[in-house]
């Protein structure tokens, strides 16, 4: 862990997996007073619909027959179905009321992908912490969140949800979100649990296609997939949602190795474990069960505490108790972590949420700023031939684009309760922070239909002194079941660009989505881009300050960012092959044959941990200061950076490693550290790392953790493809 990762965060958060005596007991009283069918419904998980309404069916929560609610927002409907469950059912246990709280719940942030830009775990925390706040003054108990999928497949939907390629990064991620989300500093003195997801692999899906299989080693699975979600347990996190897709053949959702031996047994997580949406059910037509009696027997044995909406456990477990296809025990232990969590929570002593006015916690003032911080810090620039920052002078802009006057494509993935009316589009921003510039708006084509209006748009670009160009991806290409084979622009967007190019006028992009987006043409004619994702409420001013040098772009890339399709799945963390890329291979037939393409480079467009700045830095006097650690020693490691440009900026810098020989082969390099150092104009810094020898192992043939000694290189820069080298040997 780095100095900057060492939280500097102030508020304190809940730890789920911290057992108290006197909740045990409590919880030892109440199950020896409720029926098997009692115990049964605290694992059903309803949908009752987004509201309650004069037909909604309350007989379930009445009978005591369900445990948790989902996907309904509002305290006064929230109170309705828990004074049902509270005064109306035996034993008056109250329900738990879960929620998607991606990225925000009134005030919205940007998207998760675009958060790991920033880099920066103490905003992180706080946005995370501002949702579970808001979600917590509307009655929700339990948020869905954070998806710590690794994923390496920018064609995959998902990826706008998660934190990248890599878990080292992710891994520092989830944490933060956990302690945001589980803060116990709520103002209504509401608790919430968080639920990491999706456990495991999802972000492995074949082809990117949602909900597709995956197959991946144990090295794969241990090394890049779990390493995420042990540090969400770590820091807390009370439950976690089982994945949809199958892994090495068998449904996650009914896998007893991956739920029991691997999550319980290894991992130690004794938190509630929930199924994904119908997941149980799914177990049928993967062909893992014959029906839906067949499926959740398959899942209880597998390890699955809560069934969110399929009722397999409801309608069959009773039976299969009786008949001893299930032991009770496994219902028991359920109904144990479930009853924990609401006795933690604090369910028992204050069910119900006040109904009150939220003008006083929804999108306050102090959270609008942060959302623009975080928005500004998540923006990556990706490339800047000395057109940016715009002068304020500028009297001429031509805003052109589908997205330059957006209002809700900006909120992306998983919005919740957000609103179109709380954003800001880009023009908003730009007449905020040029007030006095002559704009002239034109869309230019549809985003999501293959019109347009190409002559229009070019005729405004050839009038004005700069063109900027908002262009990208809507809410609907990405996020949760909206994958893409083609992540080129769509529709008629590219034709759009290169009419406005031909112009002559300068052109600056802006680029949004909820995925990295193939850009070729773009990067090779158009000086200026700027990916701003989907950035949430404050999107319009954070590209408005980006662009006219109020504030100095510093997001780095979380993913390496693919030339073409073909490249996928791209990563920084490869291996090296026995005839490397890097043309170090063997001679056959008078051609050099290595890793390569005939027809594409080998390199992404841009290297995972890239993103430039309005300045420029440098890196020297790399030190490590104990060349030979033993196994159980931590490496110190020194540079100094300089600020060599002309204006003050944030540098996010990185430490990667590799070890050189190994019982199974090595990724090239390996994230083992960041840091985020400010600097003036001419300034040095000299930062410090402390990696744990420990932290530079890896699972080996047996299946087992090992860190081996010998010799291992050492970089440290801006990027993956950092060049300031050393060495070192790890001893014995």
């Amino acid at each position: 862990m780095t100095d900057k990762q060492e939280n500097d965060f102030t508020m304190s958060h809940i730890n789920f997996n911290q057992l108290d005596p006197a909740i045990e007991k409590r919880v030892t009283d109440l199950m020896a007073q409720m029926t098997l069918d009692e115990k049964i419904g605290q694992m059903s998980q309803l949908f009752l619909g987004k509201e309650v309404t004069p037909t909604i069916d309350l007989s379930r929560i009445r009978e005591g027959r369900a445990g948790s609610v989902l996907t309904m927002y509002g305290a006064a409907d929230l109170n309705v179905l828990q004074k049902a469950a509270v005064e109306e059912s035996r034993l008056g246990i109250p329900l738990l009321f879960g929620n998607d709280v991606i990225h925000g719940y009134r005030t919205i942030f940007p998207i998760p992908l675009a958060e790991a830009c920033s880099w920066d775990m103490d905003l992180i925390e706080e946005s995370a912490r501002i949702a579970s706040e808001e979600a917590a003054a509307d009655g929700t108990h339990w948020i869905f969140a954070p998806m710590v999928d690794t994923c390496r497949e920018p064609r995959w939907g998902r990826i706008a949800e998660g934190s990248g390629e890599d878990p080292f990064l992710g891994s520092e991620i989830g944490r933060a979100r956990v302690r945001g989300f589980q803060s116990d500093s709520h103002a209504s003195g509401k608790k919430v649990v968080s639920c990491p997801k999706h456990f495991a692999a999802y972000g492995f899906s074949e082809a990117g296609k949602d909900y597709n299989s995956v197959d991946i080693s144990e090295q794969t699975l241990r090394d890049m997939v779990l390493p995420p979600f042990q540090a969400t347990f770590d820091e807390g996190a009370g439950t976690i949602m089982s994945a949809f897709n199958d892994l090495n053949g068998v449904p996650a959702t009914g896998n007893r190795r991956l739920l029991r031996t691997i999550l319980r047994d290894e991992m130690g997580f004794n938190g509630i474990v929930l199924s994904d949406w119908n997941a149980i059910g799914e177990l049928v037509p993967h062909g893992f069960a014959a029906d839906n009696r067949h499926a959740g027997l398959r899942a209880i044995h597998a390890g699955v505490d809560m069934d969110m909406t399929t009722d397999a456990y409801e309608d069959y477990l009773a039976d299969q108790i009786a008949n001893g296809e299930v032991p009770v025990e496994y219902v028991d232990d359920a109904v144990r972590r479930i009853l924990r969590i609401k006795f933690m929570l604090g369910l028992f002593e204050d069910p119900y949420t006040v109904e009150r006015d939220h003008s006083d916690i929804f999108l306050t003032p102090a959270y609008r700023e942060t959302a623009l911080e975080m928005t500004r810090k998540s923006m990556v620039l990706l490339k800047n031939e000395g057109v940016l920052p715009l002068a304020k002078t500028t009297t001429k802009i031509a805003l052109i684009g589908p997205l330059a006057n957006d209002h809700h494509e900006i909120l992306g993935t998983w919005f919740r309760i957000g609103e179109d009316g709380d954003t800001e589009s880009v023009l908003d921003g730009l007449r905020q922070v040029v007030p006095d510039a002559e704009i002239a708006l034109a869309e230019g084509c549809h985003l999501y239909e293959d019109s347009e209006n190409v002559v229009a748009a070019a005729t405004i670009a050839a009038e004005a002194d700069v063109a900027i160009l908002v262009l990208g991806e809507g809410e609907f290409m990405s996020g949760e079941a909206h994958c893409r084979a083609d992540i080129s622009l769509p529709g008629h967007q590219q034709l759009l660009l290169e009419a406005v190019h031909a112009t002559g006028t300068p052109v600056v992009v802006v680029l949004m989505g909820g995925r990295p987006i193939t850009i070729p043409w773009m990067d090779d004619n158009v000086p200026a881009i700027l990916m701003a994702w989907h950035g949430g409420i404050r999107t319009g001013r954070a590209v408005a300050d980006l662009l006219f040098g109020n504030a100095t772009p510093s997001g780095k890339l979380p993913v390496s960012w693919p030339r073409s399709v073909g490249q996928i799945p791209i990563y920084y963390n490869y291996k090296n092959t026995g005839r490397p890329s890097d043309g170090d291979g063997t001679y056959q037939f008078n051609k050099v044959h290595y890793s390569n393409y005939q027809d594409e480079s080998n390199a992404p467009q841009y290297p995972f941990g890239y993103g430039l700045s309005y300045t420029q830095f440098s890196y020297s006097e790399l030190v490590i200061e104990n060349a030979r650690p033993s196994l159980n020693e931590t490496l110190t490691v020194r540079v100094t950076i300089t600020n060599t440009g002309d204006v003050a900026g944030d540098e996010i810098a990185q430490l990667y490693v590799r070890d050189l020989v190994g019982e199974v082969t090595r990724p090239v390099r390996e994230l083992k550290g960041f840091q985020t150092v400010s600097l003036a104009p001419g300034a040095s810094e000299t930062i410090q790392f402390e990696v744990p020898v420990q932290s530079l192992g890896f699972t080996g043939i047996d299946g087992t953790y090992l860190v081996e000694p010998g010799q291992f290189d050492l970089w440290v820069g801006g990027d993956s493809s950092a060049a300031l080298k050393s060495s070192f040997e790890v001893t014995a």
